[in-house]
């Protein structure tokens, strides 16, 4: 199964596999360099056709727990200060996802969109420090009668586009689908001091699936 972000690109790339490879074995003589066309075209589209797959998630659904957005590894957990929506110390929980990772972007947490928002940024790695604040991303706030949860999407030094589904005053339900990164970025989870971490660093979680925290 496949993400509906990635029907275009996987077209065009099978068109042109398809193209390249019909044309190299009318064109060239040599078997060994048909073959070698032939084995780098289907490598490229392997990739391209892992990197939109879209696999079925089972979420829990619960009042009571804050799942990951999506796939990938921990690489912050720590307090910091977010000016942006909160004001106020909060708990940041950031999944560093590489262009190996499925790349949709899943609603941590049931409730009301109250903040979507788009900034336009740099493109500085995605563990750089500063890319949670410089970086182009997009900010969703979904609030609960138990949590207010902020998440960041964050574009990183491959990821030229951030796909963000959420709308201020829809209802959402908890591992849908909240958007899409191209190729490699992170996500930032931002909750209240004081609640129970259930991850990790270094610890690797499936979006809509693994429990970040339980409230």
């Amino acid at each position: 199964m496949f993400h509906k972000e990635g029907f275009k690109i996987i077209s065009i790339t099978l068109v042109l596999f398809l193209g390249i490879n019909v044309a190299s074995y009318l064109a060239i003589q040599v078997e060994e360099i048909r073959i070698a066309i032939t084995v780098v075209t289907l490598v490229f589209l392997l990739l391209i056709l892992q990197f939109f797959r879209n696999p079925k998630r089972t979420t829990s659904v619960s009042e009571k727990t804050v799942v990951s957005p999506v796939d990938g590894k921990v690489v912050v957990i720590e307090e910091v200060f977010e000016k942006e929506f909160f004001n106020e110390k909060r708990l940041q929980v950031s999944v560093f996802m590489s262009p190996i990772n499925v790349h949709v972007t899943r609603h941590p947490i049931n409730g009301e969109v109250v903040l979507s928002k788009y900034h336009p940024g740099k493109y500085l790695v995605a563990w750089h420090p500063k890319a949670s604040e410089e970086n182009e991303r997009t900010t969703v706030v979904v609030k609960n009668n138990s949590i207010e949860v902020l998440y960041r999407q964050i574009a990183g030094a491959l990821a030229k586009r951030i796909v963000n589904y959420a709308k201020e005053g829809e209802k959402v339900v908890q591992g849908s689908d909240s958007g899409f990164i191209k190729f490699g970025s992170r996500v930032d989870l931002f909750l209240p001091i004081g609640t129970e971490i259930s991850v990790e660093l270094n610890q690797k979680v499936k979006g809509g699936e693994s429990v970040i925290a339980n409230l």
